[in-house]
């Protein structure tokens, strides 16, 4: 998906930053604009909570497994380290969560064909249909959230999702 990020749907303030200095900061301004943002991302995450706990309903697992089934997204075998620091938990919390999905028949375990020592783990054919049927509902969820607005609407609030998230990740390297 293509996101349209031309400067005409930009914030001034974004497109005027590029072209020169930062104008001087409304202290008070920028109190209250970090306190609205912040209680936006809290609510947003609220929300992604409460979506959390559907999935976990709706597909009868506990999130954690729901989530290592979806790490499989693109990989076919995966190890107990590779899990660990995709999922950014650590190998023995894999290992309780990989037994889980075992026994419910959603993936398994078998020797590396090149090192005895090192377990891979796929997804069985019902943890692949199960994760194609995530995807899907994840897929229907976020469409149904895009027909809540029309179409400049879309476009706008992806454009400023972008810039949210390029402002975030760049903050985050500030922080390192």
């Amino acid at each position: 998906m293509k996101l349209d990020l031309d400067t005409k749907h930009r914030p001034a303030y974004f497109v005027n930053s590029m072209n020169k200095k930062a104008p001087k900061v409304n202290q008070k301004l920028l109190e209250y604009q970090a306190h609205r943002l912040q209680e936006l991302i809290s609510e947003i995450l609220r929300c992604c909570e409460d979506r959390r706990l559907y999935e976990s309903n709706r597909f009868n697992l506990p999130y954690a497994e729901l989530k290592c089934i979806m790490a499989f997204e693109g990989e076919r075998y995966m190890t107990v380290k590779g899990m660990a620091k995709k999922l950014d938990v650590a190998k023995s919390r894999v290992t309780k969560i990989i037994d889980g999905l075992s026994k419910k028949g959603l993936v398994e375990r078998m020797d590396d064909p090149k090192d005895a020592r090192v377990k891979l783990i796929n997804l069985t054919s019902e943890g692949r249909q199960k994760s194609e049927d995530i995807a899907a509902f994840q897929r229907q969820i976020h469409r149904q959230i895009l027909l809540q607005m029309d179409i400049e609407e879309r476009k706008r609030m992806l454009s400023h999702l972008e810039v949210l998230r390029s402002a975030m990740e760049a903050v985050k390297e500030q922080l390192r």
